[in-house]
This record gives structure tokens, sequence and C-alpha cells, in this order.
């Protein structure tokens, strides 16, 4: 899991331009060592539990919980890593939309 710990700043996503990731902050998905995390991009932030898998390669899946345009919003999501120091995943909000992204370091 040691490779994904870390500030990742969202750099390209499917359903959004940067200048939405970046509207309130630069976005960025950040996972630490207590299998815990978050993400802000636009106005969706959200608090991450993720677990980690090693087959058929390094995988981490995770679900979340926080706020779109400050109502409740939840999901969940994957990242793996793409090459060295950027990640690639998707994120999912529960009855809403869904994008692929990436990110690095």
């Amino acid at each position: 899991m040691k490779e994904f710990l870390g500030k990742w700043k969202i750099v390209e996503m499917e359903q959004w331009d940067q200048e939405y990731i970046d509207l309130v902050e630069p976005g960025y998905i950040r996972f630490d060592k207590d299998d815990l995390g978050n993400f802000v991009f636009g106005t969706v932030r959200g608090e991450i539990d993720c677990r980690y898998t090693e087959k058929p390669q390094p995988k981490l899946e995770f679900s979340w919980e926080g706020n779109s345009e400050c109502d409740p919003a939840s999901g969940r999501g994957w990242a793996i890593i793409e090459k060295k120091n950027e990640i690639y995943g998707m994120l999912y909000i529960h009855l809403g939309d869904e994008s692929w992204f990436k990110a690095s370091k």
C-alpha cells in the first residue's frame, strides 16, 4: 500500500475540466497509512475508507462519505498505479455521476 500513500493532485477527470476540479481549492486525493484519506474536487469533498489488494495488481478500493454542493453525498471508487508518480482510478457518486480520474504526486 505504501506506493499509494500521500497526497495526489487530480490532473484530469472524464466528467469535469481542470477549472472545475480546482474551483474551491486545487483538486486532490489523499491516502493515509491508517486506511483513511480524503479528496476534494470542485464542490465535492469526501472522507475515504480504503482497502488494499495486490491481485491481479496493486489496487486501492474505497468507499467515501462527504458532500457535493453542500448536500450529503457518498460513493465508492478505486485507484491503481498507472506509472511512477501517477495513479488512475474511478470515482462513483451514489445515485449520481461517475468519472475516471488521473492524479500525480
